[in-house]
């Protein structure tokens, strides 16, 4: 439970105190998120009671396993229903903040390749999830980041214009923070900031992720307040008397903060993503730690399912009146082959070292559905030294192997048949 910190201005509540009213300003804290608006919290509860009722019940979308059928189902015209709703939903932060677990957990199926590594997400991907009359399309982006980073670790240009291109399309920004990271959690990223301050007229929601791991939980008040200015909804939090002084002065400038030279190293297709704002805009947003404009704040566990809930209730209430985008059979707009390889690339990311699964490159030389349903898949992996050859394989080809099954079962998930998926390894030439 959180640490019971009140004052004269906002309200705090444990366990599921979402259905209670706030403060003198309206605002609710429970573990699972800050709710200022009262309209929204009828309209949740009414949604709590629709839910009930089983004939709203919808299954989970899958991915079938052949690339045509895919392409088809995305052509496939929209099951219009009456008094349709729709929401974009773009989900940004900075690299590792767990975004596409997010994603994933929402959508009820694994389609986004989830690591602790950095960059796992190398492209935009979209998810949608269709519940009763509501369409939410979930944009998955790679973490923002800059020129300087992309250039050091020599990664795909696509990571630099892939992030600001997708929020042009969102109705709804989901800005992600890892709450349990002590060195950035007080902060918004500087990127993520520009991000913000060039589409001011896009709502955007505060997610804390990790919660779970933050042990003193009355610190969470401190880091909304920081990562908020101390405003959400428009309103002023009073808990700035809670807060100890701040330690960003003392410690060190960490990567997240992007630096002058950096700034100068912008190559030209991304030149469009900083014209917008001006120098002085671009040098006030450094020295600024939060974003004063969210409409609401949630704290969660994006591994918690009764926290996803939370989320995902908010997000199909915020939906508007609006012809739907997709079929409701549709899950992703990856191919199959797309899915394979992110999965395969976050097996190598989990299981080698640091450099050498960011290196390695994939070749489906098989893709065929047998007789009995099952799937067959043979994929070879190049990797460009002897040394990175003999670390994939692992003892006695025990790595490659393992990596082999566990791609399968959740290949096997997102397909719903058998998978049976075979890894080779060699030197790229």
């Amino acid at each position: 439970n959180l640490h019971e910190h009140c004052n004269r201005d906002v309200d705090v509540f444990t366990g599921n105190a979402a259905c209670s009213r706030g403060g003198r300003n309206g605002f609710i804290f429970t573990p699972a998120c800050f709710i200022t608006s009262e309209a929204f919290l009828d309209r949740l509860i009414k949604g709590k009671a629709e839910e009930a009722d089983s004939s709203f019940y919808r299954h989970p979308a899958s991915v079938p396993p052949d690339n045509g059928e895919q392409v088809s189902l995305l052509l496939r015209h929209p099951d219009q229903p009456d008094n349709a709703k729709v929401l974009k939903v773009a989900i940004i932060g900075s690299p590792n903040a767990g975004k596409s677990t997010l994603s994933n957990q929402l959508l009820g199926r694994k389609v986004f390749a989830v690591s602790k590594k950095v960059h796992t997400t190398r492209t935009r991907a979209m998810g949608v999830l269709t519940e009763d009359d509501t369409q939410i399309v979930i944009l998955d982006t790679p973490g923002l980041t800059t020129a300087s980073k992309v250039k050091r670790h020599q990664l795909e240009k696509s990571l630099l214009v892939d992030p600001w291109n997708t929020v042009k399309e969102a109705d709804l920004m989901v800005v992600m923070v890892d709450a349990a990271d002590k060195w950035t959690c007080n902060r918004l990223d500087n990127e993520v900031l520009k991000c913000l301050a060039q589409h001011p007229h896009i709502p955007a929601i505060l997610v804390l992720n990790k919660v779970d791991l933050v042990k003193a939980k009355d610190r969470l008040l401190n880091i909304t307040a920081e990562l908020t200015c101390g405003v959400v909804n428009g309103q002023k939090m009073q808990v700035r008397a809670l807060i100890r002084p701040s330690r960003a002065e003392k410690r060190p400038e960490r990567d997240s903060e992007m630096s002058l030279d950096e700034d100068k190293t912008v190559p030209e297709d991304s030149a469009e993503t900083n014209s917008v704002l001006s120098k002085e805009k671009l040098k006030a947003l450094r020295s600024q730690q939060g974003w004063p404009h969210f409409k609401d704040v949630f704290m969660l566990s994006s591994l918690d399912s009764e926290y996803i809930d939370a989320l995902k209730n908010y997000l199909l209430v915020e939906a508007k009146p609006g012809s739907w985008q997709y079929h409701s059979e549709v899950l992703t707009d990856q191919s199959p082959e797309e899915v394979c390889a992110n999965i395969i690339r976050e097996k190598l990311l989990e299981c080698l070292p640091q450099e050498v699964p960011y290196s390695v490159t994939q070749s489906v030389e098989l893709w065929q559905e047998v007789e009995n349903g099952e799937l067959h898949i043979s994929v070879k992996l190049y990797a460009k030294k002897v040394s990175h050859v003999s670390m994939v394989i692992g003892p006695a080809g025990q790595l490659v192997a393992q990596i082999a099954h566990e791609v399968g079962e959740d290949l096997s998930r997102v397909f719903l048949r058998d998978v049976k998926l075979k890894l080779s390894v060699k030197l790229r030439k």
